[in-house]
């Protein structure tokens, strides 16, 4: 518990809350850090190809937004979240630290030892490791400060009061993290481009380290809400579940008190109504800690299971700024004035300055004219919110394809290769921007949909939800590009969608392949809200 009163600070979040928002912030800025240019270090150092290399990305990517769906099931059942941030950070920081001594030549290791792919997979895993219970526990902990009650509202209520606190929270949240990552992607990739690999991943490490340090810094500010097995040992815990089994086998009940099963249920129906805006909220919601039964656990994700198929095209074009984006950019016109040029993978910057450009002008503008529109006081649900991005991104696939396609008529016209085509990387301005807008309303949208729709002793695994998207997104994509090579390498003996020779790329139809399954996931959300809202 917190040994002080949490000062409120504007919008309603407390010292505490903003604590954590700095440390969410520089985490990201050294995942960023690593992995929005790592599509260019795995090309160049490792010497793989373009596909080779972007499906390694996706897969590495995919897995560490899917390992979090299997430490928050243990961090909301065993553990609390404040020793599962902890545990995790230092996984997380002793992965970047061994990234980043494969990376240096050290007087007395061999190089080809030094770039071989089994040293560099290890310490990228490990990175996953660490980052699986890291940022799902460190958000919900974060929710957590708000105030010192167990539970935030639902978000589809009806007090605009309670809502708004909440959004605020997940708004600033996001807008820190957007922040972590302006840093990450434009500073450290110039800095790994032009001053070596090892500086470039030695950074990041020194950001975790000293994240960790502010966070135990501020442990006698936070409420730490979960007491889940008390001084119990494992073996205790282990011996507790498996008497709750057999007498959940032998008397087939739920293992669950009377009381206990009500409680659970009462959450549970509360939350039935994922699209309605006129859920009555009573005072009578009982607040339970306790873990859900499987079963139970189950139901609450099925019925999350729609919404999140239908983001996992969103995903999908998510993954595209740090693979494909990047190559095309390598091959533009970068330069400024006669000695700078710009690093490609800077551009995934101006996402995250459209972002923090954009996103207090959500709530000042955008939520304020809505409401005057509608004449409702939410404005735009959740829902809505996260459909109105999905649209964005479809509109940046369509851009993408129509900039490739310009890009490709200038390189096959002018020369025969493509190493400098007489064409401006800043042409790629705009489907970054939009892609930095639709995350303004979908993932800020999914974080508060997954984290509200979940019952309380879920939080992490909510978190975890929306994360995993992200993860599946990415091995959708592996798998995509897997199976789009193999069809074109083999058409008629042309060269794949994804050549590394980019004047024969074909990576514009890639685009419009996204848009096109995009639009139907979009159409498909907007049919499932409308028919659950009835």
């Amino acid at each position: 518990m917190a040994e002080e009163p949490h000062t409120s600070t504007g919008g309603g979040l407390n010292k505490p809350c903003i604590l954590l928002i700095i440390i969410s912030g520089m985490e990201r800025f050294a995942f960023k850090g690593v992995a929005s240019n790592l599509v260019t270090y795995l090309t160049d150092v490792m010497s793989m190809s373009n596909s080779t290399a972007a499906k390694f990305v996706n897969g590495w990517v995919g897995f560490t937004s899917m390992l979090p769906l299997i430490v928050s099931t243990l961090a909301d059942s065993y553990w609390n979240r404040y020793s599962t941030i902890l545990a995790s950070s230092v996984l997380y920081a002793a992965g970047l630290l061994a990234l980043t001594s494969t990376a240096v030549t050290w007087p007395w290791t061999d190089s080809h030892k030094l770039h071989s792919i089994s040293s560099l997979c290890l310490s990228l895993y490990l990175i996953s490791i660490g980052q699986a219970g890291y940022n799902s526990s460190l958000q919900a902990f974060g929710a957590d400060q708000l105030d010192a009650t167990h539970n935030l509202p639902r978000t589809n209520t009806d007090d605009p009061k309670s809502s708004d606190k909440k959004s605020s929270f997940f708004q600033w949240w996001y807008f820190g993290v957007c922040c972590g990552s302006l840093l990450g992607v434009s500073v450290m990739s110039y800095i790994q481009d032009t001053l070596g690999w090892g500086l470039g991943f030695f950074i990041p490490s020194l950001s975790m380290i000293v994240s960790i340090v502010m966070f135990l810094c501020g442990s006698r500010f936070y409420e730490q809400k979960q007491s889940r097995i008390g001084d119990e040992s494992f073996f205790e815990i282990v011996v507790r579940a498996v008497k709750a089994g057999a007498s959940k086998l032998i008397r087939g009940s739920s293992g669950l008190s009377r009381n206990e099963y009500a409680a659970v249920e009462l959450e549970l129906e509360e939350k039935a109504g994922l699209c309605s805006q006129d859920q009555d909220i009573e005072s009578t919601r009982q607040a339970h800690d306790e873990p859900l039964q499987p079963l139970e656990a189950a139901k609450v994700v099925l019925r999350l299971l729609p919404v999140w198929t239908m983001l996992l095209m969103f995903a999908v074009i998510f993954q595209q700024p740090a693979t494909f984006f990047t190559k095309q950019g390598m091959t533009m016109r970068r330069n400024i004035g006669k000695s700078f040029k710009i690093p490609p993978a800077a551009l995934q910057s101006s996402i995250t300055v459209s972002i923090i450009i954009l996103m207090p002008w959500y709530n000042k503008f955008f939520i304020p004219l809505a409401r005057s529109l509608r004449g409702s006081e939410n404005g735009v649900s959740v829902m809505e919110r996260m459909g109105i991005g999905m649209f964005l991104s479809v509109v940046a696939m369509v851009i993408a394809a129509l900039t490739e396609r310009m890009r490709l008529q200038i390189c096959l016209t002018g020369q025969d290769s493509c190493e400098d085509v007489a064409f401006s990387i800043f042409w790629l301005l705009p489907q970054y921007i939009l892609l930095g807008i639709s995350d303004i309303f979908t993932v800020v949208g999914m974080q508060e949909y997954f984290y509200s729709e979940v019952p309380t002793s879920m939080r992490t695994m909510g978190i975890a939800l929306y994360t995993s998207v992200f993860g599946v997104g990415s091995f959708v994509s592996a798998i995509l590009i897997s199976a789009i090579e193999w069809l074109t390498s083999s058409d008629g003996g042309r060269g794949s969608w994804f050549s590394d020779d980019m004047a024969q790329a074909r990576l514009d139809k890639y685009y419009w392949f996204l848009a096109f399954w995009s639009t139907l996931s979009l159409l498909a959300f907007v049919v499932f809200c409308r028919f659950v809202k009835r």
